[in-house]
């Protein structure tokens, strides 16, 4: 009988060890997954960061007396560079900020019909486009695997052992106000 009892110990301890193993195992692979997605979000943001310079020169050569605009565009776009690595909340509080610029310079634009039909801001403002695209994926992305961590984490009975594995608190989501690429406003062909 002593026998019986010592087995469903064993059995009972091992099931433990087992599920506390899973859990955290689970818990490090989400929270390298999050990892992983948060570099892709910041690969396409610095994609766009970098075409920046150039468009801003390109609207500049257009558009000489829209200095304000082109001056906000650039602080915004150093102010976003700043708060990458200041954790998502700044960031996506910079990258609100540097939407809203670069928002107002294709509003500019509009009113320059020769800039429209340049060729250059045509190919800058098409891998702009492409790129928001694949920030947006990048965010749903990044999101998704947030969303699971944080589930997982919560939820019973990794909660109880989360924090005590340094899982003590929830990642942030990456929300900015929606930029879709669709928000960009799209040249329009110039009639001669």
């Amino acid at each position: 009988m002593t026998t019986w009892i010592v087995g469903a110990v064993v059995v009972v301890l091992v099931l433990v060890a087992v599920t506390l193993v899973g859990a955290y195992n689970r818990l490090v692979r989400l929270d390298q997954k999050a990892q992983e997605a948060w570099s892709g979000i910041t690969v396409q943001l610095e994609r766009r960061y970098d075409l920046i310079p150039n468009l801003v020169n390109t609207v500049k050569g257009y558009a000489t007396h829209e200095r304000e605009v082109l001056e906000r565009v650039t602080a915004a776009r150093a102010n976003a560079l700043d708060a990458r690595d200041q954790g998502v909340e700044h960031a996506a509080k910079a990258e609100h900020q540097f939407q809203t610029a670069l928002k107002s310079l294709f509003a500019v634009s509009e009113s320059y019909p020769q800039l429209r039909a340049n060729e250059s801001f045509r190919k800058l403002h098409d891998e702009l486009v492409d790129t928001e695209d694949r920030i947006s994926a990048s965010r749903r992305f990044y999101n998704g695997v947030v969303r699971d961590f944080n589930t997982r984490r919560t939820t019973f009975p990794t909660n109880v052992f989360a924090n005590a594995w340094r899982f003590g608190q929830n990642r942030e989501f990456f929300d900015v106000a929606e930029s879709r690429a669709t928000q960009i406003s799209e040249p329009r062909a110039v009639e001669f």
